[in-house]
């Protein structure tokens, strides 16, 4: 049987012990917003096993001098490095549907055509089959830096 990391399981003397701190410790984590718990009806505080773990990294960072806003700062862009991970991961798995998808189907004409200027110093835009037009008509979508 698989445990959810996340399934807040453990009152708040069960998760101190297991991080190695004083119940009200937590309670003060919890109200600088450092590690904050889910609440079970009552709110009383349920701590899973991925709070433990950052409890125990919080003790850890404390010891080494960081203050316990340096703390809080360096856990809150934690998890925003995670919830950013999860977007590449989610945006690469559309990136190889999408690519995937558009393999299996047959190539299809494109309905415009990129051409050089009559100069040459322009890039425009033409339907198939049209010629570039002079330059005070055409279309430019590039033009390089004079």
């Amino acid at each position: 049987m698989i445990v959810d990391p996340y399934a807040p399981i453990f009152v708040i003397s069960v998760a101190a012990q297991l991080a190695g701190m004083h119940p009200q410790t937590l309670r003060q984590y919890d109200r600088l917003g450092i590690v904050m718990p889910n609440r079970a009806p009552g709110r009383a505080r349920r701590y899973s096993q991925h709070d433990v773990n950052m409890l125990r990294e919080v003790q850890r960072l404390s010891q080494l001098g960081v203050s316990l806003e340096g703390i809080r700062r360096i856990m809150q862009l934690e998890n925003q490095v995670d919830v950013l991970q999860a977007k590449v991961a989610e945006l690469s798995e559309q990136l190889q549907a999408a690519t995937a998808e558009m393999h299996s189907r047959p190539p299809r004409p494109s309905s415009r055509v990129f051409a050089a200027g009559l100069t040459g110093d322009d890039i425009v835009a033409l339907a198939r089959g049209q010629r570039p037009r002079p330059r005070s008509q055409a279309v430019v979508i590039w033009r390089p830096r004079p």
